[in-house]
């Protein structure tokens, strides 16, 4: 065949991949992903594996890791191109589980997977995630973007975050020292943090007919939406001596989550009008049933710990918690 009829070689390129726009990106985050390096880590950016230093002063030390994604809040950040702040979410999903076993956060990574790599969108996703990790106090060390055009359409992406901590040896087998007696005490969320956003777009959006704009006390609907999850770690490191066991209440709310901080033949007894209003679990209530909500969602309460009553005062004292009620002998959860 003349060579003037011969067919071009297919590219990379051509089925949808952009490699240069890739390395673009990482080129891009270096100095983001950076920012959040502590001593222990090792290395910098590019290897084929994170390397991180164990701290020292541990006598026995074991590593919990938790893993997570966003969920559809996603949808609603692509929807209305508002990409800052899911990474935060990110990060937060899987911290904030991690300090219930009474793990330090030591390091993240995380995996962007999208249809066609737009590089602006991504650093605004992944500096989000770099918020995140300094929210948390631990280093960034690692992640994958995958762009993936036959499995996403344009603009679409997903998030999955990865994250390691430490601990000892004798606190992580005593995550479960809460007794009859302990005062609860919740730590106000920042709105729906990352869970029932399926049921959340079903009702304001397919059955409200609500829209984005729409006014919802200070704020735009779409802004009180996607505020951030947040991140507790902090609060957990100043605190950790005075906590007996603690409790992330994520999907499932306070009725799922919170036995998973309990021994199995304790329960509790929560006063649902000791949490701070929110407006937006006031409009949820109006039109799905009370039962279901606090199944569903955390109800402006995001960690909940049990604590001795001789230790009430000073944690009140040094967090923004409130009483919200009490361990108690019998099993299960009851919300009054």
């Amino acid at each position: 065949m003349p060579q003037s009829h011969a067919q071009k070689g297919l590219t990379y390129k051509d089925s949808g991949v952009d490699i240069d726009c890739g390395n673009a990106l990482v080129r891009a985050l270096k100095p983001l992903v950076q920012s959040t390096f502590s001593p222990q880590v090792i290395g910098g950016i590019g290897s084929f594996a994170g390397a991180y230093a164990l701290p020292s002063g541990y006598k026995e030390p074991v590593l919990l890791a938790a893993t997570d994604g966003v969920g559809t809040k996603l949808k609603l950040a692509i929807e209305s191109n508002k990409l800052d702040s899911v990474g935060i979410d990110l990060v937060a999903m899987c911290v904030n589980d991690l300090i219930c076993n009474f793990a330090t956060p030591m390091f993240f990574l995380d995996y962007y997977a999208t249809g066609k790599l737009d590089k602006d969108a991504a650093l605004r996703v992944i500096g989000g995630i770099v918020d995140g990790c300094k929210q948390a106090e631990c280093a960034l060390i690692g992640g994958e973007s995958a762009e993936m055009p036959s499995m996403y359409k344009d603009g679409d992406f997903d998030l999955a975050g990865f994250a390691v901590g430490i601990a000892e040896k004798s606190e992580v087998e005593s995550t479960l020292n809460a007794k009859a007696g302990d005062v609860l005490i919740g730590l106000p969320s920042s709105g729906l943090h990352s869970n029932g956003f399926s049921l959340v777009r079903a009702l304001l959006f397919d059955r409200l007919k609500m829209r984005f704009s729409d006014r919802l006390d200070s704020s735009s609907l779409i802004d009180t939406l996607l505020e951030p999850t947040r991140i507790y770690v902090k609060a957990f490191k100043a605190l950790k001596p005075l906590i007996h066991s603690l409790a992330h209440i994520t999907g499932g709310g306070i009725v799922e989550n919170l036995p998973r901080a309990l021994p199995s033949h304790l329960g509790a007894r929560i006063d649902t009008s000791a949490i701070p209003k929110q407006e937006i679990f006031t409009l949820l209530l109006k039109h799905i049933e009370r039962e279901e909500a606090y199944r569903v969602f955390n109800m402006g309460v995001g960690m909940i710990f049990a604590v001795a009553e001789e230790n009430v005062a000073e944690i009140l004292a040094k967090s923004d918690g409130f009483v919200l009620g009490e361990v108690v002998k019998q099993e299960g959860i009851t919300l009054i």
